[in-house]
């Protein structure tokens, strides 16, 4: 075992251990297997309690990015704010410091949503079983959030950064709006619509959401053609081509940094090319 791979792996019992913690401040009892978050920063699984089912989320974050980006620590709880969007409630909540780690840590019991995640990971890699009132649905959702009055993350430019640091362009966003500013297909539940993870929503350029998950939709040429489809008169024109480049810029720029979800490359590259002509 590697050095990172040790100090991963010491990671991962510390956040199980917090997991406990919060299981028995809480009184619940976790009910299946946990599951991590991106970089093992959360773990969750479903429990039981008070409150009868729930899911219980714990996560961790350095001191020194909360203080960075302060909205990404509290989203959950203020996300309570948006209503008419499936979405889990918050019923309980603690956060504690472990200054030795130069880390605070954070625990959110949410109401369970039925349904199971449409991805096992942000990118589709199978055609998922939705009918068309499903995507009604998110559509409508979208709509919906995209109205909330918020003042989280209003201050980011009108430009892309990366959309000219990958392709070479400069695009500029004309539109903006309320966004869950994270989803992808491990956060959308179905056969029934349910959206996870609110950590970061918060005001972005408009269609933000539909940009990311069409180019988490590209293996799945039929799903992509559908959310090209659904979300037509937001992705089309000059800032559907903004939004479009900056969604597929910020994940080439991932899988150069990180090795992560490399089998979008090609099509994301091909994407670009032919908004770029």
């Amino acid at each position: 075992m590697t050095n990172v791979e040790h100090a991963n792996a010491l990671f991962r019992t510390w956040m199980h251990e917090h997991l406990d913690r919060a299981t028995h401040a809480f009184g619940l009892v976790v009910t299946s297997q946990p599951v991590w978050g991106w970089c093992w920063r959360s773990i969750s699984a479903p429990a039981d309690g008070v409150h009868g089912p729930c899911w219980l989320r714990v996560g961790s974050e350095q001191g020194r990015h909360i203080d960075a980006m302060p909205e990404m620590w509290t989203g959950t709880v203020s996300a309570g704010a948006i209503t008419g969007v499936a979405k889990p409630r918050v019923l309980d909540s603690m956060e504690w410091d472990e200054p030795e780690q130069g880390r605070r840590v954070r625990a959110d019991v949410m109401t369970l949503l039925p349904g199971r995640p449409c991805s096992d990971s942000e990118v589709l890699r199978a055609q998922p079983e939705l009918r068309a009132s499903w995507w009604d649905e998110l559509r409508r959702s979208l709509d919906m959030l995209a109205t909330v009055r918020t003042e989280r993350f209003s201050d980011r430019g009108d430009t892309s950064r990366p959309a000219r640091e990958v392709f070479g362009v400069d695009v500029r966003f004309s539109r903006w709006a309320t966004c869950h500013r994270d989803l992808h297909w491990a956060n959308l539940l179905g056969p029934q619509l349910g959206i996870l993870d609110w950590e970061m929503w918060g005001r972005a350029p408009a269609a933000m959401d539909a940009a990311g998950l069409y180019c988490y939709s590209l293996l799945v040429p039929d799903v992509a053609a559908t959310v090209r489809d659904v979300f037509a008169d937001l992705l089309d024109g000059d800032h559907g081509r903004a939004v479009l480049l900056d969604a597929a810029a910020k994940i080439l720029q991932r899988i150069e940094r990180t090795g992560d979800l490399a089998q979008l490359d090609a099509p994301l590259r091909v994407l670009a090319a032919d908004l770029v002509e």
